[in-house]
């Protein structure tokens, strides 16, 4: 395997990652949910902000705080309804909720802009958004309905980031930056925490892995891949994001890989990837 591909590889299981260690954490009640999105997003501004020092040392610049508060905003929110999520979802479930909503909320967006699709770009759209509507609807095996709503949230707030850092030109700066600017909040937020239930030695640890690794670290490495990967095929690696989490799910916390999950899954995947690919060929021969 490529450096490339290991640095990709990697950042695809810590962005998974992020699913699991919020479920062991928080379906196990051993930390409160804000206690755990304060700890994670402090983590998250130490490792990012220690990693870009570095890079800057090596280059013989001096660290500057980049990022904006738009952004921080879009990422605190992202932030605290992804953990309040996890408390209803299962690791799978969760994921892929989270990753249609990204995906569908994007691609809305560049159609609101002028962006018209194309014929097999609709259908992939119809494809992925039926499905995300078919995984939540009622049903004993669906999704809890609050959980989805507060995952949807996180998504919105989670594309709202994304478009806010197209054309960046130094999105590690830019993401340490944004991290740095939500502990005032991530402060408050761990108080709050700790005074609703005293976080167990495990929830605290599962909190700061999420910060550290799957978020910090792993941003770091998808941003030193990302410039090596066609636009296309960045985001059809990212479809493996919600696949990793759902085996994690099964694996590491005994969760079921229900029929409607594998449904939905293999739609929404599919439908996200037919639109992305015919986006791009469509652009390429514009």
């Amino acid at each position: 395997m490529s450096r490339v591909g290991l640095w990709t590889a990697l950042a695809m299981i810590a962005f998974a990652a992020n699913s699991v260690l919020a479920r062991l954490a928080l379906g196990a009640r051993s930390i409160d949910a804000l206690g755990y999105t304060g700890i994670r997003l402090a983590a998250g501004a130490l490792t990012l902000l220690a990693l870009h020092a570095l890079r800057e040392r090596r280059r013989g610049a001096r660290p500057t705080i980049a990022g904006n508060w738009s952004g921080a905003g879009a990422l605190f929110g992202y932030a605290i309804a992804f953990s309040l999520a996890y408390l209803l979802l299962g690791a799978g479930n969760g994921a892929l909720i989270l990753f249609a909503t990204v995906q569908l909320t994007m691609l809305g967006w560049g159609i609101m802009r002028g962006d018209l699709p194309g014929g097999i770009e609709w259908l992939g759209i119809a494809i992925a958004f039926g499905a995300l509507v078919y995984l939540v609807s009622p049903g004993l095996v669906a999704p809890d309905p609050l959980g989805s709503l507060l995952m949807v949230l996180a998504g919105i707030c989670w594309a709202i980031y994304s478009l806010l850092g197209r054309g960046s030109a130094d999105p590690l700066a830019d993401t340490a930056g944004n991290f740095v600017r939500t502990l005032p909040l991530a402060l408050v937020l761990l108080v709050a925490g700790c005074l609703a239930a005293v976080p167990e030695p495990a929830g605290i640890a599962y909190a700061v892995a999420s910060g550290a690794l799957a978020s910090g670290l792993g941003y770091a490495l998808w941003y030193a891949a990302l410039p090596h990967l066609a636009r296309s095929r960045a985001a059809i690696v990212q479809l493996t994001v919600p696949a990793i989490a759902a085996l994690g799910g099964v694996v590491l916390l005994g969760e079921a890989l229900t029929p409607r999950l594998l449904i939905a899954s293999v739609a929404i995947l599919g439908g996200v990837a037919l639109a992305v690919v015919a986006g791009q060929r469509r652009k390429r021969a514009a």
